[in-house]
């Protein structure tokens, strides 16, 4: 429903933009002789969360009133309004402010699937994955994701394993059920995982280990490792220890791996390919078990 609403009363908004209103795109509005079109105002708060460029046309018209909808919800849920709102009509957010934003709802809303966040902000599922994964550092903040259709699926069988696994250890008296719900595998998923701990196996088959590994190999090709690492160098407890420098000499050292393979792997003599290849898996397996160490905390 439409309401007018005073100039003077309403507020600046949370803005997805960050060089403010573009000045010549309010002058193009304010000259034009048509009707602006209605704003969107968070009730609760007064602030414009979509339109601000027509409120300050408005305003450069001497316009005393404007057209607008009230919008309900949390200030968290406005934002996430104005950032779709400002990717599906009127002056397009700058790349950079698309991708700052899905960092924003990525704090606000960790639960959202990569795609539906990319739905959002109006960029590709993939670069949200590696925003997220640059967001958390690598954690694993939650089990789930929740999709566009609203349902929760788990981040990997591998995840959901590791965590059934966690949980009959931790409490034997749990049912498979209550298990399958906590960690959003199935039922039967949980009997296996159960079985093998009895026989003192790892949770996570190897078919499904070499499936998250694949996984998380396409996940950092399609990322930018310069710029993880670019980042981690940033940090004072990596950058002012003699452990924490070592650790990034030599992930910087991989880092150009990801541009570089198939150039390397052309030149490799050939009657090194095979000594070379066997090397990488023995690499690829250690990176692997440091990896699972680290989520692990160190144990």
């Amino acid at each position: 429903m439409l309401v007018t609403l005073l100039v003077e009363e309403l507020l600046p908004a949370d803005s997805p933009r960050s060089a403010g209103e573009n000045e010549e795109h309010v002058r193009v509005l304010a000259e034009s002789e048509d009707e602006l079109p209605p704003i969107v105002v968070h009730r609760k708060t007064m602030k414009v969360i979509d339109g601000a460029h027509r409120l300050r046309a408005a305003e450069m018209r001497g316009e005393r009133t404007i057209r607008a909808r009230l919008f309900d919800g949390s200030e968290v849920d406005a934002f996430v309004f104005a950032v779709e709102a400002n990717t599906t009509h009127g002056l397009p957010l700058s790349r950079a402010d698309r991708a700052a934003a899905a960092a924003r709802i990525i704090g606000s809303h960790p639960e959202w699937s990569d795609r539906a966040i990319a739905r959002v902000a109006g960029i590709a599922a993939r670069t949200v994955g590696v925003i997220r994964r640059r967001a958390t550092g690598g954690h694993r903040q939650l089990r789930t994701r929740i999709g566009q259709d609203g349902r929760a699926r788990p981040l990997s069988t591998a995840d959901g394993r590791r965590l059934a696994a966690d949980l009959i250890e931790s409490d034997p008296g749990r049912s498979l059920r209550q298990i399958a719900a906590a960690t959003g595998i199935s039922a039967g998923t949980v009997r296996d995982v159960r079985d093998r701990v009895e026989r003192g196996e790892d949770p996570v088959p190897g078919r499904v280990r070499r499936g998250e590994e694949l996984a998380i190999g396409v996940a950092l090709t399609a990322g930018d490792p310069k710029s993880i690492v670019r980042d981690l160098k940033k940090d004072p407890a990596l950058r002012f220890s003699e452990t924490g420098r070592s650790l990034l000499r030599l992930l910087d050292a991989h880092a150009p791996m990801v541009e570089d393979r198939e150039g390397l792997a052309t030149n490799v003599p050939a009657h090194a390919a095979g000594m070379v290849a066997e090397l990488a898996r023995g690499y690829a397996g250690i990176w692997q078990k440091f990896a699972r160490e680290l989520e692990q905390g160190g144990k």
